[in-house]
């Protein structure tokens, strides 16, 4: 699942998605279940306090070499340097401005985020291990 079968140098065109975020399982980092109280796996059956659930993240992008356009999703710690934070404290952050601010509409941070990836990766050229 891990293993490079090749580099492609491409540029971002596109983020696919607005949630780079997730709750992930830390047995096989599937996308867990959440409610107020609890998380659970279904993929393994894993369950635990919310509170102690852990996060990934996952980016999805269309992406352009010179002669083809590809959908990628890069998931992982690798987008830490890009972030500047652990997927865990980029949802703390939101969590926590949200409730500074009080917001009851998430919106509004879930827009200055997503325009800041968007800053960030779009017209930009990356590998991307394939």
């Amino acid at each position: 699942m891990n293993s490079v079968q090749g580099l492609l140098a491409a540029s971002v065109i596109s983020i696919q998605n607005s949630c780079f975020v997730y709750p992930a399982c830390q047995n096989c980092f599937s996308r867990l279940t959440l409610d107020t109280r609890r998380f659970s796996c279904l993929k393994c059956g894993c369950t635990g306090e919310a509170k102690d659930a852990s996060y990934r993240y996952r980016l999805s992008l269309k992406i352009a070499d010179t002669n083809d356009l590809f959908d990628i999703t890069v998931f992982g710690s690798c987008l830490d340097p890009f972030f500047g934070v652990t997927a865990g404290n980029l949802q703390r952050y939101i969590q926590d401005f949200n409730q500074l601010s009080e917001e009851t509409n998430t919106e509004s941070s879930t827009r200055a985020l997503v325009q800041a990836v968007e800053t960030c990766f779009i017209g930009k050229r990356f590998i991307f291990g394939v």
